[in-house]
């Protein structure tokens, strides 16, 4: 009797040990999603800013988030770049982060904001298996970036309501949406943590009087708005006149006008309630969809999968989609191109004057790689 009792108390103190190792393990995996990537501002950025410096409210909260400001040698006018609205489209914070690391201004002011819903970035989407980061391959060697979830991490706001009513419209969609902050604007200073993210951005591009907001997005190939710009109405002569400088670039893309019955959105709600002209961008992004495979690092950055690649054979898509996929690069390359040619087409109409410069061309991007555009610590 004795024998079996220490035999068990044996076992039951390895058990212990390797449920503490467990534990131990999970709970760093738990507190990496906290770290942020490492981002290397190139000579263009000016100033680095928190977004709280606009609204207070968010201050020392998860909304808070880093914002780059390039300063233009002459004075001009001013553009905004969110990248990262939503974190399980990373072509968008990929866009964002090569503008931070080479871009230079000569003339107006550029602001970019890599992690736009900055605790989005600190989990990942329930039950769909995605990986938590993803590395590039640059000439110093690799760097990794996070992959997250499309929505605020519930950690930081709970609990989810069964409706959901827009605030200032009175809209009502599923009690998830929340938690998205790309239904949440123009946001409410005394609102849910996401709705004071919002409320921060518009309060900024008030303030700053900021002419141009561009939202980079990404969607799943069998979504109809995909390949697009959709921009609200008070934008549609410049994204119409941008949208033909893209297409001589060699892209195909679509021009999209934001619905005015669907509320939320940095299109729709920012080009009501300021003066800035909103639009949004989209790429195809096989990982987001419903029609895919194992939802991996290769997926996330090769963008390649074999059931897309019969959906589309089955013309079940909204994009052209073959063995070769839609890779991050190819769509880093088309939301920078956009950028490029928003302000182009800014300064063509003669709106005003905006001026990046140092940027790589659609071309030089799908050939070379984003990595190849990516600083290294101390460049």
């Amino acid at each position: 009797m004795q024998l079996i009792t220490r035999h068990n108390r044996t076992w039951a103190a390895v058990l212990l040990v390797l449920t503490a190792l467990v534990c131990v393990l999970l709970a760093q995996q738990f507190l990496s999603m906290r770290v942020e990537e490492p981002i290397y501002p190139g000579p263009g950025v000016t100033e680095q800013r928190m977004l709280s410096d606009w609204f207070p409210g968010i201050k020392d909260t998860a909304a808070d988030t880093p914002v780059y400001v390039l300063q233009g040698e002459q004075p001009g006018n001013s553009m905004l770049v969110l990248g990262g609205t939503h974190p399980n489209e990373p072509a968008g914070q990929l866009s964002a982060v090569l503008l931070i690391e080479n871009a230079q201004l000569s003339v107006g002011t550029l602001y970019v904001i890599p992690r736009t819903n900055n605790s989005a970035f600190t989990t990942t989407d329930p039950q769909e298996g995605a990986p938590m980061r993803f590395t590039i391959d640059t000439p110093n060697g690799e760097r990794w970036f996070r992959f997250g979830s499309r929505a605020t991490n519930p950690v930081h706001q709970w609990p989810d309501p069964e409706i959901y009513v827009h605030a200032s419209s009175g809209q009502r969609l599923s009690g998830s949406e929340t938690r998205n902050i790309n239904r949440s604007y123009p946001g409410r200073p005394d609102g849910t943590l996401t709705e004071k993210a919002s409320y921060a951005i518009a309060e900024m591009i008030r303030k700053e009087n900021i002419d141009i907001t561009i939202d980079l997005h990404e969607a799943s190939p069998e979504y109809p708005t995909i390949n697009a710009v959709v921009a609200h109405e008070d934008a549609m002569e410049l994204a119409s006149w941008a949208l033909l400088n893209m297409q001589m670039e060699g892209m195909d893309i679509m021009l999209e006008p934001s619905p005015k019955n669907l509320h939320g959105l940095t299109h729709r709600e920012l080009g009501d309630f300021t003066d800035t002209y909103a639009v949004l961008m989209e790429t195809a992004n096989a990982s987001q969809g419903r029609l895919r495979g194992r939802t991996n690092e290769a997926l996330v950055v090769e963008g390649k999968d074999k059931f897309y690649v019969r959906a589309a054979q089955y013309g079940r898509l909204y994009v052209p989609f073959d063995e070769n996929g839609h890779p991050l690069n190819e769509r880093v390359a088309r939301h920078v191109t956009g950028i490029l040619q928003f302000a182009q087409a800014y300064n063509d109409l003669g709106l005003g004057a905006i001026a990046i410069d140092n940027m790589p061309t659609f071309t030089q991007i799908n050939e070379n790689g984003v990595g190849a555009y990516l600083n290294a610590p101390g460049e």
